[in-house]
């Protein structure tokens, strides 16, 4: 393909839009265009990425015995609302009325619709189990979109389910997903790990997310340094304290604390260790205010907090809502007299004596607290966040942190959604039986963008040659009839054999072409110059380590498909 006839509008400036590198490289190479919020037009550039990543995902749902259909993107409401989802799933899911005021909504997943085929069209166990997937695009009204491609409203997603006769089969199909997902990453070009994960808003019983690994991720992971223990932060484990501090419990004291209210200005102020210190933190639930406690240097895990408490939603408190119920400012609530507030505190806090809380009064804080003896804690779990040094929770070695991105999830689902919408099959026995059901997504936008954040420098990005635009960029520096002559017959050559080249051919000078291709990435760029060209010499660039080999025309074919398949280069 030649530039001149390609839709490439690079920017020379930073778009200052873009909150990440892969937003930021995307659009200043010209491969996406914001429409609104989260919605995005993907340039020619951009659509070829895309389409590669659809095509390994294919080759390997295919390979693990799963088919292809195609779902509508619009849903009735009737389906969600046998779930109960319409209502849980919140404002994410977009609805709308169609012209006879019958609910609808944009499928950000099709758990319903999808089952809702299978009950009709599944009636025996000689059908099952059966794996159908789709490659579609999806719509999540997001409340903030940010980062491209990372965060969008409207985004492509490949999403499979998985139907079959008992847990057994379900678990058979499950770790099918699991290794066709590690061989799409792998062929992705991309550092991985599957890591335990919350079920979130699909449900179900256990899952795995597959995180990307890059220092700019905004998921943070733990994983052991001993073993293959790795999961999500809100998933993680932590273990209960092994001991129990062993000091004798001293008098309860009340100390002012003039104008300090944040762990770091009251451990300063009072000259101990922010583990000696428990927040008081109180969130609101859609009926209740409830104080959560945990130590100063911890932080509370809102999904494990969700989970104890059986809510959906929580958030902390306002500030005016925490001064009404504890007749402080925030910074100074404390579990000592709180009147009307059920406490419930992590297990870390089981094993403190002597630690300093807030004291429900503006500047003012309690010294040598006990929870035996001074407040009442209804319930103790693990209600923090795992970090890095905490043992692993499965007996080997110690807890690490990295940065990730999400790219996939799988998830057991059981008989979450059959059950509810009736997804039924004879069993052998001629017995009604519930279909047991996994599902399986992959946000192919963010592979992509996943891709440029762990493969990128000053420059540019640098793709991954699998799922790169072009595998060439072919930089004629003049417009000369020997470097054009050259240059067609090495297009010629590479392109006859499979190989994709993009041939900048505009009449612009050494420089801007070189800052494009660095920009845009291809793994490889080819540099035809007259002085070259008198020695009988091309050079053939490596994007990725800037080494550059000097070849005769005649060698770059064999030179390139060594490179492209990994073969050593004779």
């Amino acid at each position: 393909m030649r530039t001149s006839q390609m839709l490439i509008p690079t920017l020379r400036e930073e778009p200052g839009e873009a909150e990440t590198v892969s937003h930021r490289l995307l659009l200043r190479a010209g491969m996406i265009r914001k429409v609104a919020a989260g919605i995005y037009t993907y340039l020619p550039l951009g659509l070829r990425v895309i389409r590669k990543v659809e095509a390994i995902i294919r080759e390997e749902m295919n390979r693990a015995g799963a088919q292809e259909l195609l779902m509508p993107i619009a849903s009735p409401a009737e389906l969600w609302r046998e779930t109960g989802r319409w209502d849980f799933y919140g404002k994410e899911l977009l609805r709308f009325k169609d012209r006879h005021e019958r609910d609808f909504c944009l499928g950000p997943t099709h758990e319903e619709v999808i089952t809702d085929l299978i009950r009709r069209e599944v009636r025996s166990y000689r059908q099952l189990p059966l794996n159908c997937y789709q490659i579609q695009t999806k719509f999540r009204d997001e409340i903030r979109p940010r980062f491209g491609l990372m965060r969008g409203r409207e985004f492509i997603m490949k999403d499979a389910y998985s139907f079959d006769r008992d847990e057994a089969g379900a678990q058979v199909s499950y770790q099918k997903m699991y290794d066709a997902y590690q061989r799409i990453f792998t062929r992705c070009g991309l550092t991985f790990r599957a890591v335990e994960a919350d079920t979130g808003l699909i449900g179900g019983t256990s899952s795995h997310e597959f995180m990307v690994l890059a220092e700019t991720g905004e998921e943070t992971i733990v994983y052991a340094d001993e073993g293959a223990y790795a999961a999500n932060v809100e998933r993680a484990e932590v273990l209960p304290p092994a001991e129990t501090a062993a000091e004798s419990p001293r008098p309860l004291r009340k100390v002012p604390t003039p104008g300090v209210r944040t762990v770091e200005e009251v451990t300063a102020f009072l000259k101990i260790p922010p583990q000696q210190l428990v927040k008081t933190l109180l969130y609101q639930t859609p009926k209740e205010l409830i104080a959560v406690l945990v130590r100063g240097d911890h932080e509370v895990n809102e999904i494990k907090l969700k989970k104890l408490l059986g809510v959906v939603e929580i958030e902390l408190a306002a500030p005016d809502k925490v001064r009404a119920a504890t007749g402080a400012p925030v910074g100074f609530a404390g579990p000592v007299g709180l009147r009307g507030i059920r406490i419930v505190a992590d297990q870390s806090i089981k094993a403190l004596r002597n630690v300093v809380v807030g004291a429900n009064e503006a500047d003012t804080h309690y010294v040598d607290a006990d929870w035996e003896r001074d407040f009442a804690v209804e319930r103790f779990a693990d209600l923090r966040n795992a970090r890095a040094g905490d043992p692993s929770p499965v007996g080997q070695g110690q807890l690490r942190v990295a940065r990730g991105i999400e790219v996939g999830h799988v998830f057991m689902l059981g008989a979450k959604y059959s059950q509810s919408m009736k997804a039924t099959f004879l069993d052998p026995q001629g017995q009604e039986t519930l279909a047991v059901m996994g599902c399986y997504g992959i946000g192919v936008g963010r592979t992509a963008a996943s891709a440029i954040e762990q493969n990128h420098d000053a420059k540019g990005i640098i793709w991954p040659a699998p799922i790169a635009p072009f595998h060439i960029h072919l930089l004629p520096l003049s417009q000369s009839a020997a470097v054009t002559e050259a240059t067609r017959s090495l297009y010629d050559t590479l392109t006859q054999t499979g190989i994709e080249v993009l041939w900048d051919d505009r009449d612009e000078r050494a420089g801007v072409k070189f800052n494009d291709a660095d920009l845009i990435g291809a793994p490889y760029q080819l540099i035809v110059g007259e002085k070259g060209l008198a020695q009988g010499l091309v050079e053939l660039k490596q994007r990725k380590t800037g080494e550059a080999a000097r070849l005769p025309p005649n060698q770059v074919l064999a030179h390139v498909q060594a490179l492209l398949s990994n073969r050593p280069i004779s």
